[in-house]
């Protein structure tokens, strides 16, 4: 299953959503939504920037906020995202010293297009490790650099940790250690 599947899934039965009235708002029949959701199909680009968009990860409520107040005062080189769509929701002081680009110019943005390849190979390796059903909620990996003079990313370790929002979707807690 692909991991829209899965967060098209878990976005429904955590707000108590119909597939039919899910269909309607993506502008599809429940049946091809039906398919989405177990896998046996894959979902077009556009169904995969509305669905983005829905499930987007917000930092709302109360526990939410202190989550990332937690995040922007560690002092490790960490960082927040959506886990569907790598969006910014905040990061340390010391992950975002040598960037060029602003860190509020930058929350909201997705991180994705200054993925390693590394990255991107442990991304792919996720739904196998059973990431998007609750099964592993840890993943690291030696890490490569990128050649990004915006968001640079050093060689080392990253530690993924797998967090769920008070709204029930997912976010990424993105650690950088030495090697």
């Amino acid at each position: 299953m692909n991991e829209y599947g899965r967060a098209l899934r878990r976005w429904r039965r955590l707000r108590g959503v119909k597939q039919s009235h899910a269909a309607e708002l993506l502008g599809v029949t429940q049946a091809t939504l039906s398919r989405w959701e177990r896998g046996h199909r894959r979902l077009p680009e556009e169904a995969q920037r509305k669905l983005s968009h829905l499930l987007r990860a917000p930092l709302d409520s109360a526990g939410d906020a202190a989550l990332r107040r937690l995040v922007e005062n560690s002092t490790l080189s960490v960082h927040l995202i959506c886990d569907l769509s790598h969006r910014l929701l905040a990061a340390s002081p010391s992950r975002v010293v040598n960037w060029t680009a602003d860190l509020a110019e930058m929350r909201g943005r997705s991180l994705w297009r200054f993925a390693t390849d590394e990255i991107r190979a442990a991304e792919s390796r996720l739904g196998k490790l059973g990431w998007y059903d609750d099964g592993v909620a840890r993943v690291s990996f030696q890490n490569g650099a990128n050649d990004s003079a915006i968001v640079p990313i050093e060689p080392g370790v990253l530690v993924w940790e797998r967090l769920q929002l008070s709204d029930g979707t997912l976010a990424r807690l993105v650690t950088s250690l030495e090697s």
